[in-house]
């Protein structure tokens, strides 16, 4: 077992404290600003840097409002009624991924409109650039003590002195890194290294996040107030991923029978 005590604060200057939470933001953004140029630098990729900067940019406001109107949505509704400012007071944490999707969603709805480009030839543009900021971010949540797993006496097992039980814990964040990080990562850059039909990018993203995330959330502590939604093992986070799984298999299907009809006509 291992003692978390990392402290969650970067850099301290007297009254301003910048958070390692704060920094995996800049660095999820900063990296996908990065491979977007990438793949915009390659011949015939119909994209240009200004076009990938400002995709960056609006899709970044689409994170951190999606995910804070998110997390209220779906992990602290009631809070929300009881105190509506609460909505804005992102300083006390709380974003939700499934909500910060949506954000993004949206973004590249608005990009499509402005730059008139087609959806999925955004959102499959997109998709590959999203993994290593959603690994950052674990990192973060991992580095700051929270989201924690559930226990367990493996040998790996983690005590997090904000969970106040003296209990080792999986280090679920770490399991989320790995998978919705790394592992999301390797698949997506590689598989959308070579053309595929429209949608096929996106619905892979889709199908495999949800199905990483829905693993993981199996050693994953479910959120206090919240506890498990039903069957006493499904979780909020698995609830949510469950749509993804299925639209992204609907996607990817579509996306391969769309193009052999049209190779075979």
């Amino acid at each position: 077992m291992w003692l978390h005590d990392i402290d969650p604060i970067a850099v301290a200057l007297g009254p301003l404290k910048i958070h390692w939470y704060g920094l995996m933001y800049l660095i999820g953004f900063g990296s996908a600003w990065y491979l977007g140029n990438r793949r915009a630098r390659k011949a015939g990729s119909g994209w240009n840097e200004q076009q990938v900067s400002d995709l960056i940019f609006w899709g970044a406001i689409g994170v951190v409002l999606g995910g804070r109107f998110g997390y209220v949505l779906f992990y602290n509704f009631p809070q929300f009624l009881d105190d509506p400012l609460w909505l804005f007071a992102i300083w006390e944490g709380g974003m939700s991924f499934h909500g910060g999707l949506l954000g993004v969603i949206a973004a590249i709805g608005y990009f499509a409109h402005h730059y008139k480009k087609g959806f999925f030839a955004i959102a499959d543009f997109v998709a590959p650039l999203i993994p290593v900021g959603l690994g950052a971010g674990r990192l973060g949540n991992f580095i700051g003590g929270e989201l924690w797993g559930r226990a367990t006496d493996q040998s790996w097992g983690v005590i997090f002195p904000r969970a106040m039980d003296g209990l080792g814990r999986h280090p679920s964040q770490l399991y989320e890194f790995a998978l919705e990080g790394v592992v999301l990562f390797i698949v997506l850059w590689f598989y959308s290294a070579k053309p595929r039909p429209a949608m096929a990018v996106s619905g892979m993203f889709l199908l495999l996040y949800g199905l990483f995330r829905s693993c993981v959330e199996l050693f994953r502590e479910p959120d206090g107030h919240i506890g498990f939604v039903a069957l006493d093992w499904l979780t909020m986070g698995q609830l949510l991923s469950l749509p993804m799984i299925i639209l992204g298999a609907v996607l990817v299907a579509l996306a391969y029978r769309t193009s052999a009809s049209v190779k075979a006509s």
